[in-house]
């Protein structure tokens, strides 16, 4: 791996499964990274200061909040999510993750997957990610303030079949169709800051 400091948030309210998660993962060869948040809805502020490689994350979290973490997952999509399972979930919220860890797992299995996962999560970054174009930033700017494809239009003196082509070529580019998904991703990219959205 490139990078050989791999940046891991585990999104758990127990301290005791943090804890241990963190124990083991700091055991590793691996230069491992950890931070903690307790709550799901805190990851976007985060990832704003910070990028994120893996985010391990209790299944509950998501259960009753799958359209935060849907639209996380949008806006991180170069980051790799962990399910952390130590009770019973529905196979179909499990499917949402990319990989499961156990609590049950031996520390090695988990500091393997957490590895190897890091290690799929560059391969993908390197390999799919296509530059946007300096035209397309500019629509996305426009787009993440609040703009309408006609305002957009107007401000750049194009027209508005090119400013919808522009978008789909956006979301084609970086998997995401929802500007608030578009919005984190210019953010984690330094494309806007937060001083875009103070009044």
């Amino acid at each position: 791996m490139v990078n050989n400091n791999i940046h891991i948030v585990i999104i758990e309210p127990s301290t005791i499964v943090y804890e241990g998660l963190s124990n083991i993962l700091g055991y590793s060869d691996s230069h491992f990274s950890v931070s903690r948040l307790d709550r799901l809805d805190d990851i976007t502020n985060y990832t704003i200061r910070k990028s994120v490689d893996v985010i391990l994350i209790n299944p509950a979290q998501v259960q009753n909040n799958l359209k935060t973490y849907n639209t996380i997952r949008n806006g991180l999509s170069q980051t790799k999510c962990i399910g952390i399972v130590y009770s019973y979930f529905d196979q179909h919220l499990l499917s949402l993750f990319d990989e499961i860890i156990s609590v049950f797992d031996t520390p090695e299995s988990i500091i393997g997957l957490v590895q190897r996962t890091a290690d799929q999560n560059e391969d993908t970054e390197l390999n799919t990610q296509e530059k946007i174009t300096e035209r397309e930033t500019e629509v996305l700017k426009l787009l993440t303030a609040g703009n309408s494809n006609k305002e957009i239009a107007d401000q750049l003196n194009i027209s508005i079949h090119t400013v919808i082509s522009h978008r789909k070529n956006l979301s084609q580019k970086t998997g995401i169709k929802s500007v608030s998904g578009l919005t984190i991703y210019a953010v984690v990219n330094n494309i806007i800051t937060l001083d875009n959205f103070k009044e």
